[in-house]
């Protein structure tokens, strides 16, 4: 908080002194510790801690606490952003509900508050327990738990596996008829992050089976972000700083389409809110959209997915967005590795091998079987398996990565094993059409020659275009599911199941949906594929701002785009950068383009170059990004988002850095062009000046205004670009 100055104002013919006082969008309020580091530059202060205090628990990490009463059973009682002093419970709720054979039961809560809107401690002391509700029976601090193990065999971000904190675990047992089911919850917090991770495990200690007819994981009863009297579409209403990621992430390439899990719902039991039909979005329920239907036979255990709050301190975008990528990276951190590859055209071992050797000489680090190549992961012959093998093994000696791309979703098998309609009862109206269904025969088969084709040529990386993507199907005679009430999550768990195989294994996967919580590495930054049949220039604008947007939620190295080195969809010469040399200016806009903010495409062609003077070029641009790449795959600020009307920008900065930033500028314009780049530096960690060159020239010093701002000049070539690089220090 910064003090600006004491002013007069004069009010009803009164002259009033008022103190004036002004808070940064990026400066959050002083910890009410003391501690007034950002966290966001400096996390290293809040470490989790799990401690038992009399009959509770309590989680904190010095950014959020959670404290969990557990007597006479065990509830939420506050939920607090210690960052911004915001208390963001206002009614104890369960701590999960179950729906059990058709019946709804409570996982703990308590009864008795006598007003929903705001939460005191002597009513939590007055409350009841409910004795139809699930027991608790004790609680215990426990390590962080890895959903999967991570075979860490390629360059990635510094980051800790499992995320470092702690971990609670609340044990209840069922009531009366229900004796012998037993319910835990598990909460994690995480070190450096305003996360709060939870997952139930439900465990049946009966003679006979039940069916987990539903779940949901959270029913927070929140602070509602405004109050509104009059109806309204649930899309007008603005909601709390709370988002939520999960492993049961799909049907989205970004965070907001991929989360399947948690809607902002009404409160009926909140009496005295203003909205008059009891309407205001003030309960953060977290829950499957369909099932899980899942039959618990007696002796096993059943876990849900996992599900994660990301609590923000303030509501301006970037803020927001620095907050979901770096809650990205600790719970995906391999969602950081991020290499340099080329999507092969052809799958013979001559062009293969051809494009293996390009790719060595000039410093890519991966190469792809791409889409259409001719490869097919479902060949298990051993004939097939052994010319593979050979041509990956060719790659591997030259210190290469080798992926294969393989068809999941879209695709037509036969109506035994296709995705059933509960509409109509027949295949098709899936998603994208039609769709295998993974609980099929064919999907059983499915499953064990791509993990075989894996295991026998020694491939580092499944291209899977259409992980399950969210469709239901009805048959009931598939041998993976038993109808239409399990199918979504037997054919999730099967996806996240391989992809945890991946995981394990140390493979790399690119998937198009929202899959990186169950192990994938990066989907599409978002792209329109016909746009790569536009005339060069204009690929050359998209792409830009498909890096400019890609990247409010995700970090950069989780987005792929695309180059399409010869014809894509059409378009003809003045889309194609083949003849490679005869496009050499186009060719590095796209190097710089992608490289210059921290971001891979999918190189897909024949080649990389055609002559020696194309082969430079490559080999410049791959040694540039090489030598940033610690800044370039920092954390992205968002400058002036491309137009064709003028400069445009991205920020990379890391305040841990010797390179505290770094940013390519960008001049659509036909002419050269003088500007004065306004390079936004607070998450630098820098104060009252930076130290900056331009491209490889002498180090200025340049005043940073009180928002950490530098103003630098540039003169950017006609549709050329510069760089600007922050230091740490100076001469």
């Amino acid at each position: 908080m910064k003090l600006f100055r004491c002013g007069l104002v004069w009010l009803g013919g009164t002259c009033w002194a008022v103190l004036l006082l002004s808070l940064s969008a990026a400066s959050p309020l002083l910890h009410p510790t003391g501690v007034s580091q950002d966290w966001l530059i400096n996390a290293d202060w809040a470490r989790a801690t799990v401690q038992p205090e009399g009959t509770t628990w309590v989680l904190d990490n010095g950014l959020i606490r959670r404290v969990l009463q557990t007597s006479p059973n065990a509830a939420t009682v506050a939920f607090d952003n210690r960052l911004t002093g915001e208390s963001l419970l206002r009614a104890v709720g369960p701590e999960a509900t179950l729906t059990l054979d058709g019946q709804l039961f409570s996982v703990g809560g308590l009864k008795g508050q006598p007003n929903r809107a705001y939460l005191l401690p002597e009513w939590v002391a007055g409350m009841t327990n409910d004795p139809q509700a699930f027991q608790f029976v004790g609680g215990r601090a426990v390590p962080v738990q890895t959903p999967f193990a991570w075979k860490r065999t390629r360059r990635a971000a510094d980051l800790p596996w499992p995320p470092r904190g702690v971990g609670l675990d609340l044990d209840f047992v069922g009531p009366g008829t229900l004796q012998g089911l037993a319910v835990t919850v598990h909460y994690e917090l995480y070190d450096g992050v305003p996360v709060l991770g939870k997952w139930l495990t439900v465990s049946n200690g009966t003679s006979r089976a039940v069916t987990v007819d539903r779940f949901a994981l959270e029913r927070l009863a929140i602070v509602e972000a405004e109050s509104a009297v009059d109806e309204r579409a649930s899309i007008h209403w603005r909601t709390p700083a709370i988002d939520v990621f999960s492993d049961y992430m799909f049907k989205g390439m970004d965070f907001v389409t991929g989360n399947q899990v948690s809607s902002w719902q009404a409160d009926p039991d909140y009496a005295t809110q203003v909205s008059y039909n009891l309407k205001t979005p003030s309960v953060l329920v977290v829950e499957p959209t369909v099932g899980p239907g899942y039959r618990l036979e007696p002796g096993q255990t059943f876990t849900t997915f996992r599900s994660y709050l990301v609590v923000h301190d303030s509501t301006e975008r970037e803020r927001q967005g620095l907050t979901l990528r770096r809650a990205h990276r600790t719970l995906a951190p391999w969602s950081t590795e991020s290499p340099l590859m080329m999507h092969v055209r052809n799958s013979d071992s001559k062009s293969f091998r051809l494009a293996v050797d390009q790719c060595a000489e000039v410093g890519f680090e991966m190469i792809i079987y791409t889409f259409g190549s001719g490869l097919n992961m479902e060949n298990t012959s051993p004939e097939y398996l052994a010319k593979i093998k050979a041509d990956v093994d060719y790659a591997h000696a030259k210190g290469l990565h080798v992926g294969a791309y393989s068809l999941f979703s879209s695709r037509r098998i036969d109506d035994a094993n296709d995705a059933i309609n509960p509409q109509t009862g027949k295949p098709g109206g899936a998603i994208f059409g039609n769709a295998p269904c993974f609980g099929s025969v064919w999907g059983t088969n499915y499953y064990r020659q791509v993990t075989e084709f894996i295991e026998k040529t020694g491939l580092d990386l499944l291209e899977h275009d259409g992980p399950y993507p969210g469709d239901l199907c009805a048959s009931t005679n598939h041998p993976g599911h038993r109808g239409l009430a399990d199918s979504q999550w037997v054919n999730w768990r099967m996806s996240a199941d391989l992809y945890a195989w991946l995981r394990a294994r140390g493979a790399y996967l690119n998937q198009p949906d929202y899959y990186f919580l169950a192990g994938g590495n990066k989907t599409a930054m978002g792209y329109r594929e016909s746009n790569w049949s536009l005339p060069r220039a204009q690929q050359m604008i998209h792409a830009r701002q498909n890096i400019y947007d890609g990247t409010w939620t995700k970090p950069q190295t989780a987005g792929w785009m695309f180059v399409p080195l010869t014809e894509y969809h059409g378009g003809g010469a003045a889309a194609t950068l083949e003849p490679l040399s005869e496009h050499l200016p186009d060719y590095e806009g796209h190097l710089a383009n992608t490289l210059g903010s921290g971001v891979q495409a999918c190189w897909r062609g024949p080649r990389l170059y055609d002559t020696e003077e194309t082969k430079a070029l490559v080999k410049r641009w791959v040694a540039w990004f090489k030598e940033y790449r610690d800044i370039l795959e920092s954390d992205l600020i968002h400058g002036r988002r491309a137009d064709g009307r003028d400069v445009d920008y991205v920020v990379l900065v890391n305040p841990k850095l010797p390179q505290r930033a770094l940013t390519m500028v960008h001049n659509p314009l036909p002419e050269p062009v003088e500007r004065t780049v306004v390079l936004p530096l607070y998450y630098t960690g820098l104060k009252d000046f930076a130290w900056i060159r331009e491209q490889n020239g002498e180090l200025k010093k340049y005043p940073l205004d009180d928002r950490q701002r530098a103003q630098v000049p540039v003169s950017i070539p006609a549709r050329g670009r510069t760089w600007l690089v922050v230091e740490a220090t100076g001469p």
